[in-house]
Formats: structure tokens, C-alpha cells, sequence
């Protein structure tokens, strides 16, 4: 079929808005998070020092359940936002089942003891050894610990983020 108007000519360039839109929700959906979630992140990266998009990832990189994640210590985010969420980690010893709790440099995360033994646990081990390893993470699977080295920089996050777009998209 042809498109309506002049000769089937359509204009199939998506506007800025829904550019910037789309990123928003490329992001957000990677890390799994609720449109509040991600706005109140934003919102924090504002009044922080620094380019407010870098700010928003090192938020969101930080986040405990997307550590846990990272450590290979959960298959999924949405698993390991779990795992947080009933308990079985531990920060710095101390129990943490706050999701958005935000990792610092020289933090130890580990996987509770009588948690290790979890089917879903392990098979994330088993996925881990297939996956991207994040420089500013050290972990080590048999005892399920992980330590953060240091706070991640822009090279550790996905490479097709383009974080300026999710800025304009709030500050219009």
C-alpha cells in the first residue's frame, strides 16, 4: 500500500523528542527501573557536581541491585533486585534489602552463606563466566563476595547510551 498525501512520500524522521524519549526508556529499562525510580535518580544527578548525564549512570551503576547484578551473583536485575529485596545480601557484613542503596568505593557485597547454595544462584554463577566483567568490580564466585574498587567511569557503561539525550529529554 501507499502512504497517504503526496505520492506515498512519508516523513518516517522521528522527532528529537521521541529520539531522546526512546533513549530515556533504553536506559531506564536496562537498569529495570519505574519511570519514578529513574526520574528521582535524574533528579539527584542534577544537583550533584559534574555533567549531569555521567552523574545519572554513576547513580544507576552504583545501585545494589544492579551491583549484585554485576558481581554475577543474580541472572537478571530483576532477580537480583530479589535477592536484595528478601535479604540475602550483605554489605559490608550488614544486612541491605534496599534495592536502590548506592554502592562506595572499598564496599565488600556478598551473597548471604545460606543463600549460596540457591539453584538460581548458581546458574547465575554459570551465566557470569559468559558475561561483560565490569573493571571497577572484583569478585570472587567461591565465596561469593565482591568488592567495589572503584566508582565506575563513563567507558564501563554501554557504549550505544547516548546520556545527553535523556538530559535534554527532562530539561525541556
Amino acid at each position: 500500500g501507499v502512504a497517504p498525501g503526496s505520492n506515498g512520500q512519508r516523513r518516517s524522521r522521528t522527532s528529537d523528542y521521541g529520539v531522546q524519549l526512546k533513549m530515556k526508556q533504553t536506559i531506564r529499562n536496562y537498569y529495570v527501573l519505574l519511570e519514578k525510580q529513574f526520574k528521582i535518580n535524574y533528579e539527584k544527578a542534577c544537583r550533584m557536581h559534574g555533567a549531569t548525564g555521567d552523574n545519572l549512570l554513576l547513580l544507576l551503576e552504583r545501585r545494589l541491585d544492579n551491583v549484585v547484578y554485576r558481581l554475577g551473583f543474580a541472572a537478571t536485575r530483576a532477580d537480583s533486585r530479589q535477592l536484595v529485596s528478601h535479604c540475602h545480601i550483605l554489605v559490608n557484613g550488614k544486612r541491605v534489602n534496599i534495592a536502590s542503596y548506592l554502592v562506595s568505593e572499598g564496599d565488600t557485597v556478598e551473597l548471604k552463606e545460606s543463600s549460596r547454595d540457591m539453584e538460581r544462584v548458581m546458574f547465575a554463577a554459570k551465566m557470569f563466566e559468559t558475561r561483560e566483567k565490569s573493571g571497577w568490580l572484583e569478585v570472587d564466585h567461591k565465596s561469593y563476595t565482591g568488592k567495589v574498587l572503584t566508582f565506575p567511569t563513563v567507558e564501563d557503561f554501554p557504549s550505544f547510551f547516548k546520556v545527553n539525550l535523556v538530559v535534554e529529554f527532562y530539561s525541556k
